[in-house]
């Protein structure tokens, strides 16, 4: 699976978590719930010491030297989040999905099926057949620019943004809002290239502050 560079802060635990049947001593501490910028990753990481991090703040966790990071713990599950975690990551997937707007439109551009009976745009909720074709049809006469034109062109369509977001916590959860097992990924851990000019500028990683 490809790797964020970036992430943002859903919960932050300086005690580390409370609910664990561990000693308060041997009870790992700084420890921070996150979510990758690119490939919405979810991890836990252990924060440096003489450091600290805050509820929504974006932070370096790539191969590089890392200012706040120490390592990372592990890999979470959805259910693993918080529950301050749970309410922050659905403020910062929006927060993300507008920023990232042009590579979704690109997906809604070129995205191909999945099978003889199955295309990707029917595993967003609120897609099926009819606006499935209604969209591929649409974009072979022009492609789109923005949500805003996606949602001026094809009739009834839910809203985009919300649909986005909708999908990639199911991905994170494995299931749907019915208890169906998520079987395709479009979004989670999936690479989804800019529409040539729209790249985002990439940042440097932090440089090492002396000591």
């Amino acid at each position: 699976m490809p790797t964020d560079d970036y992430a943002f802060v859903l919960d932050y635990l300086p005690e580390g978590h409370a609910d664990v049947n561990i000693p308060q001593y041997r009870r790992e501490k700084r420890v921070a719930q996150i979510l990758g910028e690119e490939y919405y990753s979810l991890l836990e990481v252990s924060v440096r010491e003489g450091q600290s991090v805050s509820q929504g703040e974006k932070i370096y966790i790539g191969k590089a030297t890392r200012e706040k990071i120490h390592h990372i713990i592990r890999r979470l599950n959805y259910d693993d989040l918080t529950s301050t975690g749970k309410v922050e990551i659905e403020y910062t997937l929006e927060k993300l999905v507008k920023e990232q707007e042009p590579k979704f439109v690109r997906f809604f551009n070129e995205c191909s099926p999945l099978t003889t009976r199955l295309h990707r745009l029917e595993l967003l909720p609120g897609i099926g057949k009819k606006h499935m074709w209604d969209m591929t049809k649409a974009r072979t006469e022009k492609t789109f620019e923005s949500f805003k034109e996606i949602l001026e062109r094809i009739k009834l369509l839910p809203d985009i943004e919300k649909m986005i977001i909708k999908r990639i916590i199911w991905e994170l959860k494995g299931i749907d809002d019915r208890g169906e097992q998520i079987k395709y990924k479009i979004f989670v851990g999936v690479p989804l290239p800019y529409p040539e000019g729209k790249e985002p500028k990439r940042e440097e990683p932090p440089a090492p502050k002396p000591e």
